[in-house]
Order: structure tokens, then C-alpha cells, then sequence
């Protein structure tokens, strides 16, 4: 995303106010996409909005939510009460820790995830999408990429700067570079699409 997100405490967990803005212009373009899938796998729900909104527009999938460390008790706490049937319980997946707790899926979903991770934590979320991603299944990437070194705006520029400023091993990753990483795990690129917010929607699918 290309500015520092907003929260609002609601009862025990917190909302995001940037995922409560995204999460229909994302919806419009991956309702099509996964009209075929049946069980998609979250990388790093968060706050859950998107599981909650997602999950209940798309009734055909299952959808597993994931995350791990602090984040954890508060997810649990709003899926628990605001879930739908298709709304698997929530499990903890640290992307680090291979192999990932999960049986074969065939979508990936992640938002605002690898610009937040270490570079070669990225490299792990990759690997993991290699090992649980079916044949031809897909992996839907979405937040913010710099392309040839070069930033799609001057905001994204801010950003990258406050993350590494935060933690230098975090930052928006180069889109070349992880197209790199997706072509080595049989991924390829079928959709870039630009998004409200200097935002990027990536859909990668592996061969079958």
C-alpha cells in the first residue's frame, strides 16, 4: 500500500481502513479469476477483512485464513463471530517455516505481505507457494512494486523509504525480481493489474 494504514479498534480486534477501501475494487478482479477454485489459501490475513469479505461474495470457495505471532488472537476472535460456513478456522503459518501447515490448495492470496517481509522471506513464501500450490493453480498477489528500480509513484517512493527506514530488510520488491522467483516454481505472470492507491493486483498461475 502506498501509505501507512489507519486503524480503528473495534471491540477486542482492530479494523484496516486501507483493506476496508481496497477490498472491492480486489474483488471485482478476482471473482472472475477464481470462478473455477475451490480452496484458497490467505498468506498473512491480518486483520481479516479481506477473508470476511471475500469468503461471503464468493460462496464456491473455501477460503483458509492464516497468520501467526501477535496478530493470531484478535483474527481468531473476529472470524470466530463474524465468519460464514466456507470461513475455515484460522491456523498459523509463519511462511519461514517449511513445509507449510496446509494440504494442497489451489489459489494463493496474499495482500500487502512481501514489501513487509525480508527479501529472503520472500524467497520462502515462494517456496511454500511451490510445495502447496496445485497444477494450474493460481496465485493472486496484491499490494505495492517498484519495476526496473523505478517507482510507479512518489508516494510509493515515501513509503519504500519509511519501511527500510523501520527495517532494513523490508521494502517494496522489485517486479522483475519476483516474477524471477515465481518462474522458478513453474509460475507464470497472466495479469498485472494497477489498483486504486498505486497498488498493484499480480496473478501468477503454475503450469499445469
Amino acid at each position: 500500500m502506498s501509505a501507512i494504514v489507519a486503524q480503528n479498534t473495534v471491540m477486542e480486534y482492530v479494523v484496516s481502513d486501507a483493506a476496508e477501501r481496497n477490498k472491492e475494487p480486489i474483488l471485482q478482479i478476482i471473482a472472475p479469476v477464481l470462478s473455477q477454485t475451490r480452496r484458497v489459501l490467505e498468506i498473512g490475513s491480518g486483520t481479516g477483512t479481506h477473508a470476511l469479505h471475500f469468503s461471503a461474495r464468493l460462496p464456491h470457495l473455501l477460503w483458509q485464513p492464516t497468520d501467526f505471532g501477535d496478530y493470531l488472537p484478535a483474527l481468531r476472535e473476529r472470524l470466530k463471530r463474524e465468519g460464514g460456513a466456507k470461513l475455515l478456522p484460522v491456523i498459523e503459518l509463519d511462511v519461514r517455516n517449511h513445509p507449510w501447515p496446509v494440504e494442497e490448495v489451489d489459489a494463493i492470496y496474499s495482500a500487502n505481505t512481501l514489501h513487509i517481509m525480508s527479501w529472503s522471506s520472500v524467497h520462502d513464501f515462494f517456496k511454500g507457494v511451490g510445495n502447496v500450490l496445485s497444477k494450474q493453480g493460481l496465485l493472486c498477489v496484491y499490494g505495492a512494486f517498484r519495476y526496473g528500480d523505478r517507482y510507479t509513484s512518489d508516494s510509493n517512493a515515501k513509503f519504500d523509504q519509511f519501511l527500510q527506514n523501520r527495517d532494513p530488510d523490508s521494502g517494496l520488491r522489485d517486479a522483475h525480481e519476483v516474477d524471477r522467483l515465481a518462474r522458478e516454481q513453474g509460475l507464470t505472470l497472466l495479469a498485472d493489474h494497477a489498483m486504486p492507491a498505486n497498488n498493484q493486483l499480480r496473478i501468477w498461475q503454475r503450469a499445469g
